[in-house]
């Protein structure tokens, strides 16, 4: 079976994955704020491509539990090894930053925290809390991990009840050991199922260009529809880093609608599919 290696390959960037310039007027008034108050986005320090698009529309991603994760995912840039303590002031840190920033719609996202015995899953309730006190009108969804399959943690999620909770399978299964180190794919699954029967809107989204066959996409699809999720988003795979795993396709924009189509056959009431889609473009749309 054919794997993965962090082996350099060099595959010329087609022109699809050009990025315009953030411009607009909220943009640049969301821009300013950010600058003004010294405030963090993952949408800024992941050099999001849809940054501007998505400021535009009021929606910014906010990433809780500090940035040392405990997993080593072989796609992602953020800093793998033994994290601080957990920082008990942080949801009332990201709650004062969606206010100054007037954030309609807020994505909030974290490192995975196998260290904690409840997983980060307090803090993620707390900072849920503290942005609908400060922030009434805005909504939320939350990209959460997996908890490494402590159900009673998942449960936090669900009795706080965001507005969409979000969890992203990533990969098809046969890379997922290669990509996702220490996720279980049927795991993952689980995660959505579980969040769907607690009257959860559930969101997951894969990345492609990383060595799946088509085959395994469609398969991939039909896993999430079979699990009642209700939004998919699937993007290009972008190699962070020469560390990390290597991209081994640039898929067309042609074959991602041809994705679209098909998913939309099987019952998820949004799909998202664009070489520059990411887990929360297009966020604030999702709010059926």
């Amino acid at each position: 079976m054919e794997t993965l290696t962090k082996e350099k390959v060099k595959i010329k960037k087609p022109k699809w994955l050009r990025v315009k310039l953030p411009t607009g007027e909220n943009y640049k008034k969301v821009r300013s704020l950010v600058d003004e108050h010294k405030l963090h986005t993952i949408c800024e320090s992941g050099n999001c491509p849809n940054m501007g698009e998505c400021w535009g529309e009021g929606t910014a991603t906010f990433m809780i539990l500090g940035n040392i994760c405990t997993r080593s995912c072989g796609f992602c840039a953020v800093k793998t090894g033994k994290p601080l303590a957990a920082d008990l002031f942080e949801p009332a840190k990201v709650a004062q930053s969606v206010k100054l920033m007037q954030v309609k719609h807020a994505v909030i996202t974290s490192v995975d925290r196998d260290d904690l015995a409840d997983g980060g899953s307090e803090i993620w309730v707390s900072t849920v809390k503290a942005i609908r006190r400060k922030s009434p009108g805005t909504t939320m969804e939350t990209l959460i991990p997996d908890f490494g399959g402590k159900w009673e943690n998942l449960q936090r999620i669900i009795d706080v009840a965001p507005e969409v909770v979000s969890h992203n399978l990533e990969t098809v299964r046969r890379l997922t050991k290669q990509v996702r180190i220490q996720a279980k794919y049927d795991r993952s699954l689980e995660v959505l199922m579980r969040l769907k029967r607690g009257g959860m809107k559930t969101k997951s989204g894969i990345m492609l260009g990383l060595g799946e066959t088509e085959t395994e996409i469609i398969e991939t699809i039909d896993d999430l529809s079979s699990v009642g999720c209700d939004i998919l988003t699937m993007g290009q795979y972008l190699q962070p880093t020469p560390n990390h795993l290597p991209i081994t396709e640039f898929v067309t924009p042609q074959k991602f609608d041809e994705y679209r189509d098909y998913a939309l056959t099987k019952g998820f009431r949004f799909v998202e599919s664009g070489p520059l889609v990411r887990s929360s473009y297009h966020a604030e749309k999702h709010l059926f």
